[in-house]
């Protein structure tokens, strides 16, 4: 029990004592597994001289079943300490990984009041409220970049009617090129602009039916 107990001293480090702990009870048990074995064969054994006594020496046949009895008892028995330091070892073993997993959360969290510092719900609320308070008013700025204030006054019927004189104009201004197009022009023939005034063509008319009246006599 001392030998047992002193794997928990206090001066020892507990993991290394549950670990000590555990490779002795495992060894323990590898002892019983062993012990466990021998008295399976003995009881092997004493039921083989039981059966081969059975008729020709009953008394024979008696004292290999009362020793097959006794190693089955202490075949029980060994079973039910087996148990008890399989119990032990799980226990042990879930222990120890409790320790552990408490030991790396107390870190993390020791790690997460570093990062924080000073911080606090009511400062992170007050954070949130600005960021969103200058989110808000960002959406705000571009919606009236992307919608100058000058377009809501402009005045929809007057651009309808400059629209339509400007229409209007360009109409007038094919229809009087349409007019001076020679009729019969091949196809994709330019239309050579005017060079001279229609005043300087008409005095060239006027000469040239001259010319042809003297000629005529």
């Amino acid at each position: 029990m001392a030998s047992f107990m002193s794997y928990f001293g206090a001066r020892r480090d507990p993991k290394q004592s549950a670990r000590d702990a555990i490779v002795g009870l495992r060894q323990q048990l590898q002892m019983i597994e062993k012990k466990e074995e021998y008295l399976q064969k003995k009881i092997d054994e004493e039921m083989k001289k039981a059966r081969a006594n059975a008729v020709s020496n009953k008394p024979a046949a008696t004292a290999a079943l009362k020793r097959k009895k006794l190693n089955e008892t202490e075949l029980d028995r060994l079973a039910g300490t087996r148990l008890q330091l399989e119990m032990q070892v799980n226990t042990l073993e879930s222990a120890n990984l409790n320790a552990e997993t408490m030991g790396a959360m107390k870190k993390a969290a020791d790690a997460l009041k570093v990062i924080h510092g000073n911080l606090t719900m009511d400062k992170v609320d007050a954070t949130m409220a600005s960021v969103n308070e200058q989110r808000e008013l960002a959406n705000e700025i571009s919606e009236t970049i992307a919608n100058p204030i000058y377009d809501a006054n402009v005045d929809e019927d007057e651009l309808k009617a400059e629209l339509e004189e400007l229409e209007q104009d360009e109409l007038n201004t094919r229809l009087s090129e349409a007019d001076h197009v020679p009729v019969h022009l091949p196809p994709g023939a330019r239309v050579e602009e005017k060079r001279t005034p229609v005043a300087t063509e008409d005095d060239e008319e006027a000469q040239l039916r001259e010319l042809q009246a003297a000629l005529a006599m």
